[in-house]
């Protein structure tokens, strides 16, 4: 087993609550965390959008560290189901979601995204940061909403490399951002 994660410079919490709080990452190559300009930007172009997080019902979909979805109930999402299958990092969002207390808030699915069993309630909002080679993205969102995880019109972000593009199929395309070697792409689910 993988022992504790270590903190790098700037892997923190941007805003809300827990603003500011360190949060442990994976030790290894096998996770790529979400730099925090990326981070800032994603959050703001949700809150543009959303008006806020308050009180929403989010997923953070290979969570890695689970640096978004502490971002979001940081910033008063209601609940978050982080899905991820990497042991060091399952290790680290465990201790991150331990530390910031944050348990009643949290559940942590084990396992590949494309099998997770779908969440309790429909979702207000999904954050997806898969490895930037992953495929079958529009695919997987598409068996997704067929199966009930997204409430109407719900927004859904992505973020891949910058020379990609998530097809939206029957999703509807709002904007494309680019930062550094990022692209983040939001969608709004079918109504």
């Amino acid at each position: 087993m993988s022992g504790p994660a270590k903190s790098p410079p700037g892997v923190r919490i941007i805003a809300g609550d827990w603003r500011g709080r360190k949060l442990a990452t994976p030790i290894g190559q096998d996770t790529r965390p979400t730099a925090a300009r990326v981070r800032e930007a994603l959050f703001s172009m949700l809150v543009s959008r959303l008006g806020g997080l308050t009180g929403l019902h989010v997923a953070d979909l290979y969570a890695g560290s689970g640096a978004l979805g502490l971002e979001a109930l940081s910033r008063g999402a209601a609940h978050c189901t982080f899905v991820e299958r990497d042991r060091a990092a399952l290790n680290a969002l465990e201790t991150n979601i331990a530390t910031l207390k944050a348990q009643a808030r949290a559940r942590i699915v084990s396992g590949p995204v494309a099998s997770a069993p779908r969440p309790v309630r429909a979702l207000d909002l999904v954050l997806l940061d898969p490895p930037y080679a992953e495929g079958g993205i529009a695919d997987m969102l598409e068996r997704m909403a067929g199966q009930g995880w997204f409430a109407p019109n719900a927004l859904i972000s992505i973020e891949t490399g910058h020379d990609q593009t998530p097809a939206p199929g029957t999703f509807t395309f709002n904007s494309t951002r680019d930062i550094g070697k990022a692209r983040l792409t939001l969608l709004y689910a079918p109504a």
